[in-house]
């Protein structure tokens, strides 16, 4: 893999990379839309990812290219105008992670040429903008001998995101990317940034990552959209409780101090985050206690209640929910990432993989007109250098 991407290096820039970085994509196995509202996550990252490869240059050009965009060829800049424009297209990613650095005085003497390279589809909610993040910080810190550390780095990836790209994103995309190691999942209280490693040894039993293949053109409008009806209904809640985040309430707090929120559909969002992060504690200690049982019931609540609290999922994450749930051998299964499209993840019992797969595959397409695609997912580690 890594010799054909110099190969395709060498033709594209005319010499050879000096350094190949990875950062991977990520699952969320439980806890969605709950890392801006103060609560935990539980995701972990996976083998495949993003791919980059560098070398510096004298000048203060930089140039970005991605085989994934190869119709776009070569995007150009200069160090001294990082400012977002809209020509620029996906290279605004990585070139919001250089403006981050610059903030915290991290300031690049010089430019670079830069390939990248993914194997996460694109929409399918899987973190490939996270993954070009975290990536490029990875490679600016080793470029430029930065001192830095992998969670610093997570927190200017997000701030790239959120300041330069203008997602209003929690920090679990970034923080499982940059933190992930194999075999585990971690869960993340995103309100103190405390983090515990939950090993994943799920005996007999596959993560499987149903794509629905419906690109996801809502999810950043409808994001930003959510994270304001929560914070309202917090504005609400806090007039009369000493409450920070809406994940600081559990189930019975937030129904008792409900009625405080005047607008009901900001009630129903704020519903979701607090259940959620309940559900995810609970995931939690059910896979350390091998309720592998509870764990997946708590999987498909989670789905319940993003269709129906926070209406993020759309007919194409339901339906591929909906056969799942029917099928021989499922323990559970949700929608995952921002929702309107992307993914579901499903755990399944390994003899029922590949029926699993060629089942929920053909009622889909009847259903819904075209293909879904199926990956069996294997837990990895976090964002390094390669070579």
């Amino acid at each position: 893999m890594i010799g054909k991407l110099k190969d395709m290096f060498n033709a594209v820039y005319s010499y050879d990379a000096e350094s190949v970085f990875f950062a991977p994509g990520r699952v969320n196995l439980i806890g969605e839309y709950t890392d801006y509202n103060g609560g935990n996550v539980f995701p972990c990252a996976l083998t495949f990812g993003t791919y980059a490869l560098t070398k510096k240059r004298n000048d203060r050009k930089i140039r970005f290219y991605s085989e994934n965009f190869a119709q776009l060829g070569i995007i150009e800049v200069n160090i001294d105008d990082m400012e977002y424009k809209k020509e620029n297209d996906w290279a605004n990613y990585p070139k919001g992670v250089i403006w981050a650095f610059e903030t915290i005085g991290m300031k690049i003497d010089s430019g670079f040429d830069i390939l990248f390279c993914g194997n996460i589809p694109n929409g399918a909610g899987l973190s490939s903008s996270a993954s070009i993040e975290v990536v490029m910080a990875v490679a600016l810190k080793d470029l430029y001998n930065f001192d830095i550390s992998m969670l610093d780095m997570v927190k200017l990836s997000q701030k790239a995101e959120n300041k330069y790209i203008g997602v209003n994103c929690g920090i679990m995309d970034q923080f499982a990317i940059g933190m992930g190691k194999k075999d585990c999942a971690v869960l993340l209280d995103t309100n103190t940034l405390k983090y515990q490693y939950s090993n994943i040894q799920l005996s007999g039993i596959s993560i499987v990552i149903s794509n629905t293949n419906k690109k996801r053109e809502l999810a950043d409008s409808k994001y930003n959209e959510r994270r304001t009806e929560c914070e309202t209904a917090l504005k609400d809640l806090q007039k009369s409780l000493n409450i920070n985040f809406l994940c600081d309430l559990n189930e019975e707090e937030f129904e008792k101090n409900r009625h405080l929120i005047t607008d009901e559909l900001c009630a129903r969002r704020a519903k979701h985050a607090v259940y959620e992060n309940q559900r995810t504690k609970k995931a939690v200690v059910a896979l350390k206690d091998k309720d592998i049982e509870l764990f997946g019931k708590l999987m498909n609540a989670s789905h319940i209640s993003l269709r129906d609290d926070y209406e993020v999922t759309g007919i194409e994450l339901d339906t591929l929910v909906g056969i799942s749930w029917k099928m021989p051998g499922v323990i559970g299964s949700r929608m995952t990432g921002a929702g309107f499209g992307g993914c579901t993840v499903s755990l399944v019992k390994d003899e029922f993989v590949n029926n699993f797969i060629e089942e929920v595959g053909e009622e889909y397409m009847k259903k819904i007109g075209y293909e879904a695609t199926f990956y069996v997912a294997q837990i990895g580690d976090g964002a390094r250098k390669l070579q």
